[in-house]
């Protein structure tokens, strides 16, 4: 993976000047590292990844990018090499975009920037004949998730007994998913990580590279589930301020819930397993508050409820 010395071959790879200086880690996330990277032309958000990447689901997602962004909403822009390349291979496959300074994450931005927001980016309808990731549209499973408990209970993990509590609603919920029909490309990784205020309170939008096929009002319900912080004034506000600003999404039924119930299910099992595979006392506390985010709150029918009386459906 990167390391600060590799700061000129960077540059030279995507031609953005001289006297290069790579410092980071700056971010660390489950699948890469962000660096910053300063020349004499400027700075730079260079990420590596920790997993293989696919060279043409890459070239897609940055396509998919530069679409959005020009219909004016507001991310960091993709840099690409003289030759037209997203990736550059610098002890491993790095691509870099322009450095946006940012406050730091919360949940609670205005539900109406976020729901105009997300209405902007969801008009841009672009066609996709890739096939659904069940990353997002299918069940963990009732065997999966209690093999999992089991070995977690084994193992002494001190969230095993919340966990196992919580089975009958976890799985209550994931009887409610559906492949959705509305299928266009979507960002499909809209938490409040990537979704982001400048200093100046405009919002950004990070992190695109998990952009595929996904439905309009599946991700607007994420939002609500996010942005909403369990209140409903604020799902109402963020829906109704999406609708207004045009976006095609609608909430028709619990199926719309999919997405956020097939994500955090699938989140939550691989910080599991991460924590199982943990090797020292730090891992496994990191990998333990993952799941506990999902434990504190899960969308269980309830919340699946809540958020649809809020859309009105």
């Amino acid at each position: 993976m990167l390391q600060p010395n590799r700061a000129g071959r960077v540059a030279e790879a995507f031609d953005l000047g001289g006297d290069a200086v790579l410092v980071g880690p700056v971010a660390t996330g489950r699948l890469g590292r962000i660096w910053r990277l300063t020349t004499d032309r400027g700075r730079y958000a260079v990420k590596d990844s920790s997993l293989p990447v696919d060279p043409a689901a890459v070239a897609r997602d940055a396509a998919y990018q530069d679409v959005v962004r020009a219909s004016g909403v507001a991310m960091p822009a993709v840099v690409r090499s003289p030759g037209g390349e997203v990736l550059a291979d610098v002890d491993g496959p790095v691509r870099a975009y322009a450095w946006v300074d940012l406050l730091p994450a919360t949940r609670r931005l205005d539900p109406l920037a976020v729901g105009r927001l997300l209405a902007r980016i969801h008009r841009v309808a672009v066609p996709t004949t890739e096939p659904l990731d069940g990353w997002y549209v299918e069940p963990v499973g009732a065997a999966a998730w209690e093999e999992l408990v089991g070995r977690l209970a084994a193992a002494g993990a001190p969230f095993a007994r919340r966990l196992a509590a919580l089975l009958p609603e976890v799985l209550a919920a994931e009887a409610l998913l559906a492949a959705p029909t509305d299928v266009q490309l979507c960002h499909r990784d809209l938490w409040a990580d990537n979704l982001l205020r400048t200093s100046a309170g405009e919002l950004v939008v990070l992190d695109w590279e998990n952009a595929g096929p996904g439905s309009p009002a599946q991700e607007l319900a994420l939002a609500m589930v996010e942005f909403g912080c369990g209140e409903p004034d604020r799902m109402r506000a963020l829906h109704d301020a999406y609708v207004d600003a045009g976006g095609p999404g609608r909430l028709t039924g619990p199926h719309d819930l999919t997405m956020v119930i097939a994500q955090t299910g699938h989140i939550a099992r691989t910080g599991c397993e991460r924590w199982l595979a943990a090797r020292d006392g730090a891992a496994r506390a990191d990998n333990a508050a993952w799941v506990a985010e999902y434990l504190d709150e899960p969308p269980t029918t309830g919340v699946v409820e809540a958020v649809l009386r809020a859309a009105g459906a």
